[in-house]
């Protein structure tokens, strides 16, 4: 019996010691469904929709994010105040332990900001999410069609753009100049 104490406390020291390392491993966030819409040649800006889940047991805040796609990427919130759509950028966004947040067409989302090229259907470009807490975390978004209203929203060809009167950015929107 006294043999098999020391056997047992190592196997629960060595368990213990995976355990810790597998907590290490996870940080408490996972993103899933990156994806944005084409633009049109001109276009200055774009958006980029996904899921965040905190898989984790404590709050977690996303403090900014990074493309090398645009100049700038902001956290934007899109809402409707008095019958008016607004857009504005928004410093942080805090998600819940054991929750999902979507960031979804006509909701918040990441806006690009001097795209330094149009979005392509069919492309990937990186984006860079940074949390509070899990650091940074690095997604690979999909590019759907011009006006896709979901993440698999392909065309049979790119031709056609879905801004209204050959408007090629939503600049001429109140809020929108950036």
């Amino acid at each position: 019996m006294t043999r098999a104490i020391p056997i047992i406390l190592a196997g629960l020291v060595l368990a213990l010691a995976l355990e810790a390392g597998a907590a290490r491993a996870d940080n408490g966030i996972r993103i899933d469904g990156a994806w944005a819409r084409a633009t049109p040649a001109a276009a200055k800006t774009g958006a980029i929709y996904l899921t965040i889940t905190n898989t984790g047991s404590a709050p977690d805040t996303i403090e900014s994010a990074s493309s090398p796609a645009a100049d700038k990427t902001e956290l934007h919130e899109m809402k409707m105040e008095n019958g008016v759509m607004e857009m504005r950028p928004i410093p942080s966004l805090a998600i819940a332990p054991g929750k999902s947040l979507v960031l979804k067409p006509g909701g918040y989302h990441l806006m690009l900001i001097g795209l330094k090229a149009p979005l392509k259907e069919g492309q990937t470009l990186p984006v860079t999410v940074v949390f509070a807490h899990a650091g940074a975390q690095q997604v690979t978004v999909s590019v759907a069609k011009i006006g896709a209203a979901h993440a698999g929203d392909m065309s049979t060809s790119s031709a056609g753009s879905a801004m209204p009167s050959g408007k090629s950015d939503m600049s001429s929107m109140p809020g929108m100049q950036h």
